[in-house]
């Protein structure tokens, strides 16, 4: 029986570990966590908060998840629309939900990501 979602992953390309660091460390304010010696090998790479798990792979060949994604919940949607805005990355709105107000944007690598905020 299922417990809980012990971390998701995407995919990268080869190479790609700075532009994963700048977009999910540094826009999306996820922390970086070391992988494990077995593994630091393979590229990639892993972030953690509380609440969450993210691991990046290389992939190779390469193709974006452009249908599959993650949602990240947010406190305050506007705010991270700003955030977004500032560092010139575009966030698609999309029709809202009951009780969920939700964008999509691409990772640098061209994953889709969905940012929400419930209401």
């Amino acid at each position: 029986m299922i417990l809980d979602l012990h971390h998701l992953q995407l995919a990268m390309p080869k190479g790609g570990e700075a532009l994963a660091r700048g977009f999910y460390g540094g826009v999306l304010g996820l922390s970086e966590t070391a992988k494990p010696a077995a593994l630091a090998g393979r590229g990639g790479v892993w972030f953690e908060t509380r609440a969450i798990r993210l691991h990046l792979g290389v992939e190779e060949p390469f193709a974006p998840a452009r249908k599959a994604h993650p949602a990240f919940r947010v406190a305050d949607l506007d705010a991270m629309r700003l955030r977004l805005a500032a560092r010139g990355i575009e966030a698609r709105p999309d029709i809202d939900l009951p009780d969920l107000r939700r964008l999509y944007v691409d990772d640098p690598f061209g994953n889709r990501i969905e940012i929400c905020e419930t209401v």
